[in-house]
């Protein structure tokens, strides 16, 4: 995927954001085409094409609904030569404004990582696609759990 449309696709997970994407009582929410499964869709798409740009190995971009009341994330984990990335999206129901997670891993099954670092919605909606690759390779450099960008 090109740039250009990663780029795009960081301006509309930033407009999906701005919803609440737990809303439950919604029409929308309720069909097949609502805001959450648009969400879903993107964000792995996004995260898929984002570990092939970071040159990770080994990537692996999941999505997980979870319930009704929550918006679910997208997750992304992959290998460098000696560390690793973790990436999450999600609209936590206590910060909606820290959507988008990362932090570095020593390995494909390292759940706890390193420190978390966080980017806002206000990040994705603003940042250029370029910007958010070379934050997230300058984890790669600090080659472990120290500080990150």
């Amino acid at each position: 995927m090109s740039h250009k449309s990663q780029e795009k696709n960081m301006r509309r997970l930033a407009k999906l954001f701005s919803q609440d994407l737990s809303y439950i009582w919604g029409e929308n929410e309720s069909g097949p085409n609502g805001a959450k499964k648009q969400f879903l869709n993107m964000g792995r798409t996004f995260l898929r094409a984002l570990g092939k740009d970071l040159g990770l190995r080994d990537a692996e971009a999941r999505s997980n609904p979870g319930g009704i009341a929550v918006s679910g994330d997208c997750s992304l984990i992959g290998m460098w030569q000696t560390n690793g990335l973790y990436v999450q999206l999600s609209q936590p129901c206590c910060d909606r404004e820290r959507v988008l997670l990362y932090r570095t891993v020593r390995h494909s099954k390292d759940y706890t990582g390193g420190r978390n670092l966080y980017l806002t919605r206000r990040d994705l909606a603003e940042m250029s696609y370029p910007d958010l690759l070379f934050l997230l390779a300058a984890v790669r450099e600090e080659g472990g759990y120290g500080r990150a960008a």
